[in-house]
C-alpha cells in the first residue's frame, strides 16, 4: 500500500505565503513524476505544477513565477512553496505521484493524496 500525506494548508491573507509538502510512504520502489493539483469550489480539479528527476519543473501559466515545487528523493517528499497568493488561489490542493510499487510484481500507479484546503483572503 501507497500513502501520500499533505500538510502545511491554511489560511493567509493576499500577498502571503504558505508551502505545502506531500510525503510518500509505502512499499515504493521509485517515485518518477510527483505534482500538485487544486480544485476550487465548482471548478473542475487543475494541475499546478510538476517535477520529474532530472527534467526542469512544469507550472501551469496562472502560478508561474509565483509557485515553485521542489522534490527531496531521501524523504519521498515534494514541496510546493507558494508566494505573492491571490483569493483565486483558494482551493483544495492535492499531491500526485507516479509511484512504482515493489509488491507483489513491481508495477507503476498514480497516487492521489487526500488535499490540503489553501484560503486566500482578500
Amino acid at each position: 500500500q501507497v500513502q501520500l500525506v499533505e500538510s502545511g494548508g491554511g489560511l493567509v491573507q493576499a500577498g502571503g505565503s504558505l508551502r505545502l509538502s506531500c510525503a510518500a510512504s509505502g512499499n515504493i520502489l521509485s517515485i518518477s513524476t510527483m505534482g500538485w493539483y487544486r480544485q476550487a469550489p465548482g471548478k473542475q480539479r487543475e494541475w499546478v505544477a510538476r517535477i520529474t528527476s532530472g527534467i526542469s519543473p512544469n507550472y501551469a501559466d496562472s502560478v508561474k513565477g509565483r509557485f515553485t515545487i521542489s522534490r527531496d528523493n531521501a524523504r519521498n517528499t515534494v514541496y510546493l512553496q507558494m508566494n505573492s497568493l491571490k483569493p483565486e488561489d483558494t482551493a483544495v490542493y492535492y499531491c500526485n505521484a507516479v509511484i512504482t510499487t515493489t509488491q507483489p510484481i513491481p508495477r507503476v500507479s498514480a497516487y492521489w493524496g487526500q488535499g490540503t484546503q489553501v484560503t486566500v483572503s482578500s
